[in-house]
């Protein structure tokens, strides 16, 4: 059975940093196993002063949920459920798009989470980083 380790975590956070670079964004991406602990985080220069709590937290709910964070926060408005999230999880869980499970052999073995850009810029280099 696949789990979540050093090398998987460092190969997603450097895929979707190459893909946040091919985009001209600085981002912030972070990535944790299946129980939500941080494996790495990887800040590229120039990014927000939140963004290393927020992709963490994203990623965390992407793994939580096993779903990605966009499909989430797209339900936010039709579920109150998710409005409380970060307030019940102590932030530690953000269910603002930005990230998606990373799903090995049909089974989540973590999350990874992006911040630097829009919602829809995250969630794009979150799933370049899982798909790696």
């Amino acid at each position: 059975m696949i789990e979540m380790n050093l090398a998987t975590a460092l190969k997603a956070t450097h895929a979707a940093q190459e893909k946040a670079k091919s985009l001209g964004l600085a981002m912030t991406v972070s990535v944790v196993d299946e129980s939500g602990r941080l494996v790495v985080t990887m800040r590229a220069d120039g990014t927000g002063f939140m963004t290393p709590e927020s992709s963490r937290a994203k990623a965390v709910a992407a793994a939580a949920f096993r779903t990605s964070t966009l499909k989430l926060a797209a339900s936010h408005g039709t579920n109150p459920f998710w409005s409380g999230v970060p307030t019940i999880t102590r932030g530690e869980a953000l269910p603002t798009g930005g990230a998606v499970p990373i799903i090995v052999g049909g089974r989540v073995i973590g999350g990874i989470g992006c911040g630097g850009g829009t919602a829809e810029q995250d969630d794009v280099c979150a799933t370049a980083g899982a798909q790696a």
